[in-house]
């Protein structure tokens, strides 16, 4: 399996998903709303799953990652959205989980509050999961030969 496409796909659903289900609420249709943040915490659910599993066990084997090739301000480009993509990733997590459960305690204040921070933090780490996908995989120039 190929383990980053399939999680470059489930970054950019979960991404579909996010917008799908804000564009929902705006638009007054909470219930197809809660169904489309679930859904959408479904597969980024699997997302982490399927990353952790293939930098545990299938990484390791493949002899550790792929290291982008790119120099000067592009590598410095991909550095900084990698960074970030990482660390709001980290924080993301419990604050997704937090939104979720302010819904299933129906309170809706601190839910909405909670998630007026959370959901563009999801979305720029699902986004941005796409593109290091597409940076380190598909526009990676080759290696240098000295």
């Amino acid at each position: 399996m190929d383990f980053p496409l399939v999680n470059a796909c489930l970054n950019g659903t979960a991404a579909a998903l996010l917008v799908v289900g804000y564009r929902l609420v705006k638009s007054g249709k909470k219930e197809a709303h809660a169904t489309f943040m679930r859904l959408a915490f479904l597969v980024s659910a699997l997302f982490l799953a399927n990353y952790l599993y293939y930098h545990a066990k299938v990484l390791p084997g493949q002899g550790g990652p792929t290291p982008y090739n790119g120099t000067g301000i592009k590598k410095a480009l991909y550095l900084i959205m990698l960074l970030t993509h990482v660390v709001l990733a980290a924080i993301n997590l419990p604050m997704v989980l937090r939104v979720l459960w302010l819904a299933r305690k129906q309170d809706w204040d601190r839910h909405k509050r909670w998630a007026r921070w959370t959901f563009p933090i999801w979305l720029y780490v699902s986004v941005t999961g796409v593109l290091v996908y597409l940076v380190l995989y598909q526009w990676n120039p080759l290696p240098v030969l000295e």
